[in-house]
């Protein structure tokens, strides 16, 4: 593996949808790393006056701007190294009701920045996938899955020196999409928790994690690879009794059936893409289907199967973390530790 530090070390990195969780985490790991710059682009103009005055470092550059809008994202790439396609719509529900704001973020934002990087001569691309994505049943992950399509197709046409690659994780925890927060509140204004199938699995993985993940793939990914990192799974049902246990909660939990868009289980690598997925240890890597532009290939060559499972990788043949287990893991949360300072006042 390369040193990520001397990749960072004198470059311009540049990070889409860069006041959310990821670009946060991103930003204090990068600023370790002697980079010349850090370019925060996002709409928040709020989020970013708060990061800006937190880390308070002459390197980090903060700009306003839109995924959608292909100026500002010209704009933005000038002198830029590398950059992390954070800039999503997450929400299940809120892609559901506006899937056509979905797609333009998810999918016409990431061609966007795709082209402009290949304009500007951008080294590296890594754009930020989920388990979603895969066999999708709902509109954030069927955008997910384009943009992956997206970033594939750009690789394989080849139309400059730029090289992308993309990453896949599943739920992280205490980001500000994921559950544990959602349950936190729940607790501190008196609910039950609501759990929509105790049965119910997700892939459990620290944003710390996530990075590592992305970080790697940007150092060693080749063009068109998609790279997914090993977690356990718990189920949702263990998690909500997890955090009744560590808050002494005495609301209860209560199971409200499915929603629609939700899988009982969550796959990070799919029975068909494990005929081209590599074990890089902590890592799967995951090839593209053509790599290049012989459509005859893409038609008449197929592929022997690979090492994984049949079914692939999902959030039900993964490790599964006992309670004890999930606890410890949902105790080294920071947010964690820090609640509970304020429940002990």
């Amino acid at each position: 593996m390369i040193s990520i530090k001397g990749v960072m070390k004198d470059k311009t990195i540049l990070i889409t949808g860069g006041t959310g969780s990821f670009g946060n985490a991103a930003t204090a790991r990068l600023l370790t790393m002697q980079p010349r710059k850090v370019i925060i682009f996002s709409r928040d103009e709020k989020k970013q006056f708060d990061m800006g005055n937190f880390y308070n470092d002459e390197r980090l550059r903060f700009i306003i701007g839109d995924v959608r809008d292909k100026d500002s994202v010209m704009h933005a790439m000038h002198d830029v190294d590398y950059i992390f396609y954070a800039a999503a719509m997450k929400q299940v529900p809120n892609c559901e009701f506006f899937p056509i704001e979905a797609i333009k973020t998810n999918c016409l934002g990431a061609h966007n920045v795709i082209d402009a990087a290949i304009f500007h001569k951008v080294k590296r691309v890594v754009v930020l996938s989920t388990d979603k994505a895969v066999h999708p049943i709902n509109v954030m992950g069927a955008t997910k899955s384009l943009m992956e399509k997206i970033m594939i197709a750009a690789s394989r046409e080849k139309r400059g020196e730029t090289v992308f690659c993309g990453t896949r994780y599943g739920n992280v925890m205490y980001t500000r999409s994921s559950v544990i927060p959602y349950f936190v509140e729940l607790m501190k204004n008196n609910k039950p928790l609501s759990v929509t199938n105790a049965g119910m699995t997700r892939f459990m993985m620290s944003l710390s994690e996530s990075l590592d993940l992305v970080l790697y793939a940007l150092s060693d990914g080749g063009g068109g690879e998609i790279y997914v990192r090993k977690a356990p799974a718990a189920t949702m049902g263990d998690l909500a009794e997890v955090l009744v246990e560590i808050f002494n909660y005495k609301g209860g939990v209560k199971e409200i059936g499915i929603r629609p868009g939700e899988k009982i289980h969550e796959t990070l690598v799919s029975s068909e893409e494990t005929v081209r997925t590599e074990d890089y240890g902590e890592y799967y890597k995951i090839m593209p289907e053509v790599p290049g532009m012989d459509y005859k290939k893409y038609y008449f060559s197929g592929q022997k199967p690979g090492g994984l499972l049949e079914e692939g990788y999902t959030s039900e043949n993964t490790k599964r973390l006992s309670k004890k287990e999930l606890k410890e893991l949902v105790l080294a949360l920071p947010e964690i530790r820090e609640e509970l300072k304020h429940i002990k006042r």
